[in-house]
């Protein structure tokens, strides 16, 4: 993909989220959408990546409304740029300061609602610096408008959490080219290799089709193996890979701006053995039952932490201890995309376990076991929510990768 193509593409993505824009904007009872951002290089609101796909240099104010309405007031360098994307119906430049056309603005709109890009819960509607909003206070002192203002959170979670048809075949696409990766190294693996080792060989394996990580490189793709390993969030190491491990790898690549993210186990075979032993295929089996019951479970109106709690429930059931992260989250144009979690009532994630399931909503499905003396039993499978429960976007792992001795 040329990066005119690639230019064109995002345009094309952005304009279907502004076309979705005015509907959610009605359902949520928000009469206007204020996304107030600067210098957003250095400082990037995610939101720009949904509404705008173009940076700014100066303060700079979008506007949304039901009427389909899309005013950016922008610093008069930064003009062209915000034109030449297509997406706005005005653009507006300034010299001296932003404030008087952005009440004047307002002004006209006068909406008895102003949704701002802040959140408690979420970094994807949180774009608004504690700054950047005394400023705004600033700016609007005198008029009704601050006092009118709620978060975002309740658009940017429809926005981007209700994926269109190309979308979700973007995703099953990355999906589909993991699985590959996974299935070409495998032949490739033995006993002595280190962690990083094999991250290098699923890193060829992305490179050959030059395609990027779903997240940071340093652990995308993540490996980690056997009883003492750093876990999935840690940078691959140095460890060997032993007879007895199980070795996991949590990894994703982005295809047309849309990720997955994936986990798959293997065994290492020790002498002798033909077979994982009995504890290994428990826990791994055990690891399959929780995510197909979850997935059963998957269903529109559902609250995440029902979700969660099927799952968690099955493992703590045949005596293993309960895993201390939640059970999926949502993936899109980011490995971690969307608002609502699968996740337990915990302090951490606030109001997100209390979320309904939607239609349209991609997430991940990754509980996770110890397996004593060998590491750790996961794997992390993506589905996407339909109204009639849930459909797997990837191909779920049945049985554990078996890697045999080498024979000299």
């Amino acid at each position: 993909m040329t990066a005119a193509t690639s230019a064109s593409h995002t345009n094309d993505l952005i304009e279907q989220k502004l076309e979705q824009l005015p509907a959610i904007l009605n359902e949520k009872a928000i009469d206007v959408w204020l996304v107030f951002v600067r210098e957003s290089e250095t400082l990037h609101d995610p939101t720009l990546d949904t509404l705008v796909g173009a940076n700014v240099t100066w303060q700079s104010a979008f506007l949304f409304n039901t009427k389909g309405q899309r005013i950016a007031i922008v610093g008069s360098l930064d003009v062209a740029r915000i034109e030449r994307t297509g997406h706005f119906t005005q653009v507006i430049g300034y010299g001296e300061g932003i404030g008087n056309d952005l009440r004047r603005i307002l002004g006209d709109l006068d909406p008895p609602s102003l949704a701002l890009n802040y959140s408690t819960e979420t970094e994807l509607a949180d774009g608004l610096t504690h700054g950047m909003y005394l400023l705004l206070q600033r700016l609007l002192e005198g008029t009704p408008y601050v006092a009118r203002a709620v978060s975002s959170q309740p658009i940017v979670a429809a926005l981007r959490g209700r994926k269109s048809a190309f979308e979700i075949a973007q995703i099953r696409t990355a999906c589909t080219i993991t699985q590959e990766i996974f299935d070409a190294v495998t032949p490739k693996l033995a006993v002595g290799l280190t962690e990083q080792d094999v991250a290098q060989l699923l890193r060829a394996e992305m490179d050959a089709r030059k395609l990027p990580p779903a997240w940071d490189p340093n652990h995308c793709p993540a490996v980690f193996t056997g009883p003492d390993s750093a876990g999935a969030h840690a940078d691959p190491t140095d460890t060997p890979i032993e007879p007895g491990h199980v070795m996991n790898v949590d990894m994703g690549v982005k295809v047309g701006g849309y990720c997955s993210d994936m986990q798959r186990t293997w065994y290492f075979l020790k002498p002798g053995e033909t077979s994982a032993p009995a504890a290994v295929v428990r826990g791994f089996e055990t690891i399959v039952e929780a995510i197909e019951a979850a997935g059963r479970m998957l269903k529109p109106g559902v609250l995440g932490h029902e979700i969660d709690a099927v799952a968690r429930g099955l493992i703590t059931g045949k005596g293993y201890p309960e895993y201390n992260h939640g059970l999926g989250h949502q993936v899109g144009q980011a490995a971690h995309d969307g608002i609502g979690l699968l996740c337990p009532q915990w302090e951490r994630y606030g109001e997100r376990a209390l979320l309904p399931v939607e239609v349209g909503q991609v997430y991940t499905i990754e509980p996770r076991l110890p397996i004593e003396g060998h590491g750790i039993a996961t794997m992390e499978e993506i589905v996407v929510v339909t109204d009639r429960g849930c459909e797997y976007l990837s191909e779920p792992q049945k049985e554990i990768y078996l890697v045999p001795e080498l024979v000299s």
